[in-house]
């Protein structure tokens, strides 16, 4: 018998259990696995933290053991389920030292996630969202339009997006519905996890040091829905080619979307108008202009592929209609902030991998100053700069890649660059330059590590700083 499946067919008394980080998702899976009646050790490598910050994070009814820094060996004894948060590798030395050692004694060890662990305790049906942009925007109008049809409690918003599935799974019914946002990360542990509709956006170049290979990250995202059957629906985008080639191997009935061409069955985009078509027939939906408050090319994907995920839901097509006209852009994803003496400034800390700050660069209708630069994920820049189209009138940068983008840019003729050591600075500087009429862009192309604690600290922080203006 699988662990996973000891653990949905029983109350899990006496199994001992191993989580592995102690954020957000860590301190929720201990939870939810007391509450399922397992034995469970709460570890975390940080050798700044002690057993006691570590147990201050639990509730006081935890009898859970804390570990900080070392884990010794006796710990490790009769482990059967080891459970990583999203940040943790599955590769490194401890999870390698555990998988072997329970081999060597003649057992398996299920390695899992919060995402799988949380599903062991669904009991409704899942909408689940991943790709390499627009994931967040996507599953905050997905479950807009759920909460529109079936109330704000039978909906639960979870995953990537910032809230545990772990802390809501234990309150699903047969008649909720979760809408998952799920990274690659957390993809790379599910093994079960099941949801009735499935998207994959897009794919590119994208957290290549955690992964290592574009192929290893492409079957991560691919993972969403390996457990699904032709009962359910994967929508997926039929202009990235990744997702168009899975799309001819999936084990679900796929449903496409397209921004560039008609398509005989699923989504399209044609002039400013998005239709549904059926065996060739169209049938007009919206209005890009007049009927979405979002802007860009990528939100109109987005919006696609939410109609597409809502419908294969159960959805009425009028519901899902008017949630998306009243949906304003979710915070730090391409958000305007204000204006100030002419100069129109938006956040767009998400836009942490190139092709996500393309988008940005794209959604922009002037002259435009642009913040960029931050954590080196191993990432290639010529398609950002490649997308400025003499659109970007300055650009500054910041962080432990301002030196490798700039010399991309000058390889593409692109020479007006400043550089900053502070966001002040930078932030500073990029009012200096800016005339009434420009834009201020904050899309950095980067992860926010080094300077951030996160990409949310950093657009705040650009949001105080124009609204002080």
């Amino acid at each position: 018998m699988k662990s996973g499946e000891k653990f949905r067919g029983m109350k899990c008394q006496g199994i001992k259990c191993l989580v592995i980080g102690s954020g957000l998702s860590g301190v929720s899976a201990v939870a939810c696995l007391e509450s399922m009646g397992a034995e469970v050790i709460l570890y975390d490598s940080n050798e700044k933290l002690t057993e006691e910050s570590l147990r201050a994070l639990l509730p006081a009814e935890s009898k859970a053991a804390c570990v900080a820094g070392e884990l010794p060996d006796s710990y490790l004894q009769d482990v059967e389920t080891v459970v990583l948060s999203p940040g943790v590798p599955t590769d490194i030395p401890l999870v390698n030292r555990l998988r072997e050692s329970r081999m060597e004694e003649g057992h398996s060890m299920e390695i899992i996630g919060e995402i799988e662990l949380g599903f062991w305790q669904e009991k409704g049906r899942i909408a689940a969202i991943t790709g390499t942009n627009g994931k967040t925007t996507t599953t905050t109008l997905v479950g807009e339009i759920m909460k529109a049809h079936l109330g704000a409690e039978n909906v639960f918003v979870v995953g990537n997006i910032g809230n545990p599935y772990t802390a809501e799974s234990k309150k699903t019914t047969e008649q909720s519905v979760t809408v998952g946002e799920i990274s690659s990360f957390q993809l790379e542990t599910t093994r079960t996890f099941h949801p009735a509709v499935s998207a994959i956006l897009n794919i590119t170049p994208d957290h290549l040091n955690r992964h290592h290979t574009m192929e290893a990250y492409i079957a991560a995202k691919e993972n969403i829905a390996a457990a699904q059957t032709k009962d359910d629906i994967c929508v997926l985008n039929y202009e990235n080619k990744y997702t168009r080639q899975f799309g001819e191997r999936c084990p679900a009935r796929v449903v496409y979307f397209s921004s560039a061409r008609e398509l005989e069955d699923g989504y399209y985009l044609k002039g400013d108008k998005i239709f549904k078509s059926i065996s060739g027939s169209g049938q007009e939906l919206m209005d890009i202009h007049s009927d979405m408050r979002l802007v860009g090319l990528c939100n109109v994907e987005n919006v696609m592929a939410a109609i597409a995920i809502a419908q294969g839901m159960g959805v009425p097509m009028d519901t899902i209609l008017g949630v998306i006209r009243e949906f304003r852009a979710v915070e730090h994803r391409i958000e305007f902030v204000a204006t100030k003496a002419g100069v129109d400034y938006y956040n767009d800390s998400k836009g942490t991998n190139p092709d996500a700050a393309v988008q940005g660069i794209r959604a922009m209708n002037r002259p435009t100053i642009l913040i960029g630069g931050g954590y080196d994920k191993n990432s290639e820049y010529d398609e950002w700069i490649e997308s400025f189209e003499g659109k970007v009138k300055w650009m500054v940068l910041i962080g432990q890649t301002k030196e490798k983008i700039a010399e991309c840019a000058r390889k593409h003729g692109f020479e007006n660059i400043r550089f900053a050591d502070t966001f002040e600075e930078c932030l500073k500087l990029c009012t200096s330059l800016a005339e009434s009429g420009d834009a201020v862009l904050l899309s950095p192309a980067c992860a926010s590590w080094g300077m951030f604690s996160n990409y949310e600290e950093r657009g705040r922080l650009f949001k105080e700083y124009v609204n002080q203006l």
